[in-house]
């Protein structure tokens, strides 16, 4: 009787710590720019404060930012802190300056919804250049983010198919419409909300899945089989 309660305590303490060892793999994200304020200058939105709102956030290669704002704002991503500083990219080079939702000022504005995927690690800068710069500097519409390369670019933002077409807005007149992203980008997997920070379940990236890591079962076996087996020894 002894001996089968030790081979039963041995086979449940393996199966418990194998069951602990789960790692765990954060997956990429949706970042809303302002959050529920929005992508806005501080005529509009006297409280906005991008450069707070990027802070302490953990931006990686194939997090998008989601910027919810209108036709009298747009939306320029950058890498050139010159063409940052002057809030103008008129005379910006097309290979680090892209102009991802173009403002078009009116008294009629309508809502529009913008996808901007990281796909370059370092310091990235993003600002509306609309009105000659000064919602950028006025209005407190820039800010900038470090992206770290976390888990690499998913292959959906490796190799874009070519001629992709633009993604479709949802129904109805009044319906915000997705701005058409770059030829060199794709827009961010669906995700059942936009209003919060939010992971995005990508197949492609298998780095995203959870999972048990083999290596770590291989050694926990070697290292507390001889105890365990010692235990069985003992009440033997």
């Amino acid at each position: 009787m002894a001996r089968i309660m030790a081979v039963m305590m041995w086979a449940v303490s393996i199966a418990v710590i194998l069951s602990c060892c789960t790692v765990e793999v954060e997956g990429y994200k949706n970042y809303t720019v302002g959050d529920a304020l929005g992508w806005y200058d501080k005529l509009m939105k006297p409280t906005v404060n991008y450069a707070k709102w990027a802070e302490g956030k953990n931006f990686s290669l194939g997090d998008f930012l989601i910027f919810n704002t209108d036709t009298n704002h747009s939306v320029v991503q950058t890498y050139n802190a010159t063409t940052y500083k002057m809030c103008d990219y008129d005379d910006a080079d097309d290979d680090d300056t892209i102009e991802l939702s173009a403002g078009d000022p009116s008294t009629d504005a309508k809502p529009v919804t913008v996808a901007a995927p990281l796909v370059r690690e370092g310091v990235t800068y993003f600002f509306s250049g609309d009105y000659d710069g000064w919602h950028c500097n006025m209005g407190g519409q820039k800010f900038q983010i470090t992206v770290a390369h976390g888990q690499g670019l998913p292959p959906s933002l490796l190799t874009p198919p070519p001629g992709a077409p633009a993604p479709e807005s949802a129904d109805g007149p009044d319906a915000a419409p997705v701005t058409n992203i770059p030829a060199s980008m794709t827009t961010p997997v669906p995700d059942s909300s936009t209003a919060a920070d939010t992971n995005i379940n990508n197949d492609d990236a298998s780095a995203a899945e959870k999972g048990k890591n083999p290596g770590v079962f291989l050694v926990l076996g070697f290292v507390l089989s001889p105890l365990l087996l010692k235990s069985v020894d003992v009440l033997w």
